[in-house]
């Protein structure tokens, strides 16, 4: 009984430590991947500053007994996969246009030292929006990642 209720205590704090930045995620598919509960969650999360598009994002989220068989309750894996596709009329609002970007969402992976990033880079050049998914560790890098770009023909 008192793993089961540290399980949903673990369970309860990952939920809370949930940080969203301008752009909130609404989920809107789930996978069920085994009989101990994992699941692959896909959200969709429209960029708060650039009308028209929309990014769905598929990550891994542990189950409960995955939780309890580990002993490592308060945090779940950093890989995630991202596409991102007009979805409307584009229309830009006052992004930053530097090289580093700006982030459009983020979300907590663990109590505090690993979040989940979806960052956008303005290639002006190429007239293009690139979505970056990327884990961010406190403690060592992370090379999980993954790209999708949205193209702006005759947007503004």
């Amino acid at each position: 009984m008192h793993r089961k209720a540290l399980a949903t205590l673990g369970s309860a704090a990952i939920s809370a430590a949930c940080l969203f930045t301008s752009a909130s995620a609404e989920q809107v598919g789930e996978v069920g991947v085994d009989w101990v509960g994992n699941d692959i969650i896909i959200e969709a999360v429209q960029d708060p500053k650039v009308k028209g598009v929309t990014c769905h994002i598929a990550y891994f989220e542990r189950g409960l007994i995955d939780r309890l068989s580990k002993g490592n309750w308060f945090e779940d894996p950093s890989n995630a996969s991202i596409a991102c596709r007009q979805t409307g009329p584009i229309t830009i609002g006052d992004i930053d246009r530097g090289e580093d970007g700006e982030d459009v969402f983020r979300t907590s992976r663990s109590i505090i030292l690993k979040s989940l990033r979806v960052k956008r880079i303005f290639d002006e050049t190429n007239q293009t929006l690139i979505y970056l998914a990327h884990a961010a560790e406190l403690t060592d890098g992370s090379a999980k990642l993954s790209i999708s770009t949205v193209p702006l023909y005759g947007s503004d």
